[in-house]
């Protein structure tokens, strides 16, 4: 998973350089509205709310967009969508398994999308529930190193609450727990005073693929293409890759 975790990381300082394109701004937006729809606006109440507002806020995306997607997800102002989550499934290069998260206000426009972004670039569609299996869903935590915090500080912090293991990322660990425990996992690091990066429930594979670096070079071209459309939220995949095809593809 290291190989995963790693390029994960490093997808996600990515796009907060990419940011100023505003397709990261839009998605974390969806994610506060879709939250405030579901739970409520109550910050303190809502703890899938809390995250949202929180990841937004670490990303830099302006307060007031922050304030007015909660509005607008609680009833409270005006403009709102009626998104849909959709989740697709099907196979990209060297047999990496995909999962594909949407959350749309066009169910045939997300289809469509998905579907020719997959063809185009070496995949393939797959039937509901043919992928799925390779993964599970699990909480997973993202805690900076710039703390001076190590990992055994880390576990003793977190491990009453739930989490399962911490990984060494390099500039940061990861703390998986069930997706269930995320909350905890979150508010025991904020009780021992320690920051965090992301806490959000995600798909980990059970099973990964190792890749090449052709192959790497190919998956990343298909994430990269899937994740144009404004109606994908997320691409989860199966593979692994070492430090040297990492530092290889760049």
């Amino acid at each position: 998973m290291s190989g995963h975790s790693k390029w994960a990381t490093t997808k996600h300082k990515k796009a907060v350089v990419d940011a100023r394109r505003g397709k990261l701004f839009a998605r974390l937006i969806k994610n506060i509205e879709v939250a405030a729809r579901t739970g409520g606006g109550d910050l303190a109440g809502n703890p899938t709310l809390y995250d949202a507002v929180q990841k937004a806020r670490k990303t830099s995306v302006p307060l007031d967009n922050i304030e007015r997607a909660v509005k607008r997800g609680s009833g409270l102002e005006a403009g709102g969508a009626d998104w849909q989550t959709i989740m697709y499934e099907g196979y990209g290069p060297s047999g990496v398994a995909f999962l594909v998260e949407c959350l749309t206000d066009n169910r045939n426009r997300a289809a469509s999308e998905v579907r020719v972004a997959m063809t185009r670039n070496g995949g393939s569609m797959a039937d509901p529930g043919s992928v799925s299996y390779l993964f599970a869903r699990k909480g997973v935590v993202i805690v900076p190193k710039s703390d001076g915090h190590n990992e055994d500080d880390i576990l003793n912090a977190v491990l009453d609450a739930g989490a399962e293991e911490v990984n060494d990322l390099g500039e940061s660990f990861e703390i998986v727990s069930a997706a269930t425990d995320v909350v905890a996992v979150r508010i025991a690091l904020q009780t021992a005073g320690l920051d965090y990066e992301s806490a959000e429930a995600t798909f980990l594979p059970s099973v990964t693929v190792e890749l090449d670096e052709e192959g790497a070079r190919k998956v990343f071209k298909l994430i990269d293409v899937l994740e144009e459309s404004d109606d994908v939220q997320y691409v989860y995949a199966n593979f692994d890759v070492s430090d040297d095809i990492m530092a290889a593809v760049g």
